[in-house]
């Protein structure tokens, strides 16, 4: 098992890196150190090894976890719910209302994940487990919860990548937990200073129009920070939110073009990394930095749900 020590954000959250394809900062799942000890993503399954290391080096272990809870069920994000709440006794899990069915039986979600995946599949997400119904709770627009005498948290419905994608503001930092609503940071660029972000476009429920709307919500919330699936916080919340709006704009306009012409996913995603590695060494990253193979990999995936939106849309 890969070592990493969890990153301490403050005096009450921290973020476990979960090895996500056994790629470091690739995704995490954060704690936060309230009274009712609370879990924000989990990833998938061969993650859950790697949340119950870290919270043994915050003091803590899994029969103190009294809430997880996961932004959407995309596997990269809640593919270990079940295998974690069967080591969570106490604890209950919090979705989406659309989320929920899909991680009591989670078939459907596998089959879509295996699709893309193929033989890659199993090492990257299995197993999948279901979660038992009696142990979920769901909350979206307007619900809150107590999680320590002075944290309520807040629930948003913020679709835009996914239907069933909540964010939970948390009133203590005036941060918000984003999933992947408002898009991706590279972490490995900030030692390089660059802050890099960009939207994630991912299958099936994609909608840019839903997307801008839940950026523009975040960004008039004027939040401190914001807390990303993929992978950290930022504390340039301005910044960040105007990054990811205009790579969207560029993601649409490059894929509209690539349709027009006949083009497939394939050259959606050749034609988006050209221009971000245009970017990118215009801000002095070299052309051999390990960042372009992960980034390749999110766009790859990105192509598919920009391409099954069009698909829709003239149906």
């Amino acid at each position: 098992m890969k070592e990493k020590q969890p990153i301490r954000l403050d005096d009450r959250i921290s973020l476990i890196d979960g090895f996500d394809m056994d790629i470091p900062s690739r995704t995490g799942t954060y704690v936060i150190n309230e009274t009712a000890l609370t879990l924000v993503e989990v990833g998938p399954s061969p993650s859950v090894k790697y949340i119950k290391k870290g919270l043994e080096q915050l003091g803590h272990t899994l029969l103190d976890v009294k809430y997880i809870i996961v932004t959407h069920v995309h596997l990269d994000h809640a593919g270990g719910a079940g295998v974690l709440l069967q080591l969570c006794p106490n604890a209950k899990l919090i979705v989406h209302p659309r989320g929920a069915r899909h991680l009591i039986d989670p078939k459907k979600l596998a089959a879509g994940a295996r699709a893309i995946y193929g033989d890659s599949f199993s090492e990257i997400y299995d197993p999948i487990v279901p979660v038992p119904e009696e142990r979920i709770i769901t909350k979206t627009e307007g619900d809150t919860l107590e999680i320590g005498p002075n944290c309520t948290l807040e629930f948003w419905d913020t679709p835009g990548h996914a239907k069933h994608h909540i964010s939970i503001y948390d009133p203590v930092s005036n941060g918000i937990f984003t999933g992947d609503t408002v898009g991706i940071i590279y972490e490995r660029l900030l030692n390089a200073g660059v802050e890099f972000y960009l939207p994630s476009t991912s299958p099936n429920h994609f909608n840019p129009n839903d997307m801008h709307a839940s950026i523009r919500r975040v960004l008039e919330k004027n939040v401190d920070r914001i807390y990303y699936g993929h992978f950290g916080m930022t504390e340039n919340p301005t910044e960040a939110l105007k990054q990811t709006a205009e790579w969207l704009d560029i993601f649409v306009d490059i894929a509209e073009s690539v349709i027009d012409e006949g083009g497939n996913y394939n050259e959606i995603s050749r034609r988006i990394m050209n221009q971000v590695k245009t970017h990118l060494q215009g801000q002095g990253i070299p052309i051999d930095h390990e960042i372009y193979i992960i980034i390749n990999l999110d766009l790859q995936i990105s192509a598919l749900g920009i391409m099954d939106y069009y698909q829709k849309i003239k149906q």
